[in-house]
């Protein structure tokens, strides 16, 4: 299979280039930089420099390919969100998907195309199951996955299957959210955020890779889909959790009102209560291996 890849530097990326490499897959990736991609990439991955924001002789390839992912974006939480920093993560997302979408227009072969989303998308949903039929929430995050979802439907068409995947928060020691946690924890800061009732949608780095590979070989699998553990716990049942892996306290709680003045806008998001259920994989047949929290804490550390 020649699959092609935008965004494959970042924590998913890297891990799934190198399952679709070790299994024999055909890689080619996207990147605004092939000397720092050549570093932390394998060797047998094609690497093709161009922006995916920026449209460019780049997008003739993505519809020589089996299966097209985009997981290219601007990370959300990294500084406040002034309006200038929400039109820097707007266009980072809505830009590239809408230039891939272009690149596989009039495909004449079946192909597969998977576009990142969020579970973010729900917005506030309380203890409610929120599963991939659920209505979109409100507040940033949830416009603009919705905007981001709608643009990645512009590709459906006879030949080309559209795949939404929401994500949840991905746990991994290499990147994403959780070397920022560790490291709040050694310092001896550790503990819920608000009231820690909150529910917390997560997934193992290993288990969101063989999702990912899932659903590329079902072609019963289309729409958005949700890629967070069966039952996620609450945000304080994860503090819980993770001091524990650590061997560390977690009687550092930030209150509602201090998160928001030091975060701002952003501590909406992490405040927010999303219990997202995968009932797409879960129809489909998908096992995952490591949902249990103390079971992937085990693993990670």
């Amino acid at each position: 299979m020649r699959v092609f890849i935008a965004g494959g530097t970042g924590l998913v990326g890297r891990h799934l280039i190198h399952k679709l490499v070790e299994r024999g897959d055909e890689v080619v990736c996207l990147s605004r930089d092939i000397h720092y991609a050549a570093t932390i990439l394998p060797t047998e991955v094609k690497l093709i420099e161009g922006h995916p924001v920026i449209p460019g002789d780049w997008q003739e390839i993505p519809r020589t390919c089996d299966t097209v992912i985009n997981l290219a974006g601007a990370p959300v939480f990294d500084g406040f969100w002034t309006q200038g920093r929400k039109r820097d993560i707007r266009r980072s997302r809505l830009s590239s998907t809408f230039n891939l979408v272009e690149s596989v227009e009039d495909c004449e072969h079946a192909l597969t195309f998977i576009n990142a989303s969020a579970i973010g998308i729900y917005g506030e949903g309380g203890s409610n199951a929120l599963s991939e039929v659920s209505q979109p929430g409100e507040g940033f995050l949830a416009r603009l996955a919705c905007e981001w979802e709608h643009t990645a439907r512009q590709a459906e068409a006879g030949n080309v299957r559209v795949v939404m995947m929401r994500l949840g928060i991905v746990l991994a020691t290499d990147g994403g959210a959780l070397p920022k946690m560790v490291k709040h924890f050694n310092m001896g800061l550790g503990g819920k955020l608000g009231n820690g009732r909150q529910y917390f949608p997560w997934i193992h780095i290993k288990d969101l890779v063989e999702a990912i590979l899932f659903t590329i070989s079902c072609e019963d699998i289309a729409g958005p889909v949700n890629f967070s553990v069966p039952t996620p716990p609450t945000q304080g049942e994860f503090t819980k959790s993770l001091a524990a892996a650590l061997g560390k306290s977690a009687h550092f709680p930030v209150p509602r009102m201090v998160l928001k003045i030091i975060m701002g806008e952003r501590a909406h998001a992490l405040l927010q209560s999303q219990r997202a259920v995968p009932n797409v994989l879960k129809v489909n047949g998908f096992r995952f291996k490591l949902d249990e929290l103390d079971d992937a804490m085990a693993d990670l550390f």
